[in-house]
């Protein structure tokens, strides 16, 4: 009776070892090592791929806008390029200083990420947002930092369609809080909307476009900006975002 039972045993310990075999062949290795985007291999999968990368200093205002509109053409047909998030990269940031081509004040709307849709990468752009994309003192103070100490050659105002800031400011009422004071810089566009005899959808959008120009003369009331613009140095300018389609529409 042994010899069977050793054989029992024998074949039960076979076939433990071949099913851990097919086990392991089965579950993917998710060790820290494999993720870690430092590590060699990763490294080498990512070079095989079209990384963004961006050397040179921008100057020149042209040449920035032409990146932003390269980018949103990549990001409307969903090809994206990748981006260096490696700490090589980041440690290169902190040691040398950021150097973006492009201040953009944007709307804070979730749906309205300017890196995302400019496809831009960690340095490029300066970004500052605010409901409503309106400025203050408090957002011009911002923009005049990085034109006069980053040197940066271009400054957007990005508004978008559908925003609900201005939406509110169209509708009227009694805003809570401290949101009274951004319905409070939208409201001239509204008003100049209506005496256009716009209603409805379109009023919104017209009210929306009047915010942007609101938003540019604002920016150049700063001597620090109206300087470098009369210089050539840098150029102020207005962009439409379309939600859906993810295009660009330029308002100045």
């Amino acid at each position: 009776m042994r010899k069977p039972i050793c054989y029992l045993v024998a074949t039960l310990l076979s076939l433990a070892v071949v099913l851990s075999g097919c086990v392991s062949q089965m579950t993917p290795k998710t060790d820290k090592q494999t993720l870690d985007p430092n590590n060699s291999a990763v490294q080498e999968a990512m070079a095989q791929t079209t990384v963004y990368k961006r050397a040179e200093v921008i100057s020149s205002p042209d040449e920035a806008k032409q990146l932003l509109m390269d980018g949103n053409e990549r990001f409307t047909a969903s090809k994206p390029l990748s981006k260096d998030l490696s700490f090589t990269k980041r440690s290169d940031l902190l040691k040398n200083g950021q150097h973006p081509f492009a201040v953009i004040v944007s709307c804070s709307d979730s749906r309205v990420s300017p890196e995302l849709l400019f496809d831009q990468a960690l340095g490029d752009l300066f970004v500052v947002r605010v409901a409503g994309n309106v400025v203050t003192p408090v957002e011009l103070g911002s923009v005049e930092y990085a034109v006069d100490h980053l040197k940066v050659p271009l400054v957007v105002v990005l508004g978008h369609e559908g925003c609900g800031a201005v939406t509110a400011a169209v509708e009227g009422g009694e805003p809570h809080g401290s949101i009274g004071a951004i319905i409070g810089k939208i409201k001239p566009a509204v008003d100049d909307a209506r005496a256009m005899g716009t209603t409805g959808k379109e009023l919104i959008e017209a009210s929306t476009d009047l915010n942007i120009q609101n938003a540019l003369k604002d920016l150049l009331k700063s001597p620090i900006i109206k300087e470098r613009v009369n210089a050539k140095e840098v150029e102020v300018l207005g962009i439409k975002y379309d939600l859906d389609k993810g295009t660009l529409e330029v308002t100045h």
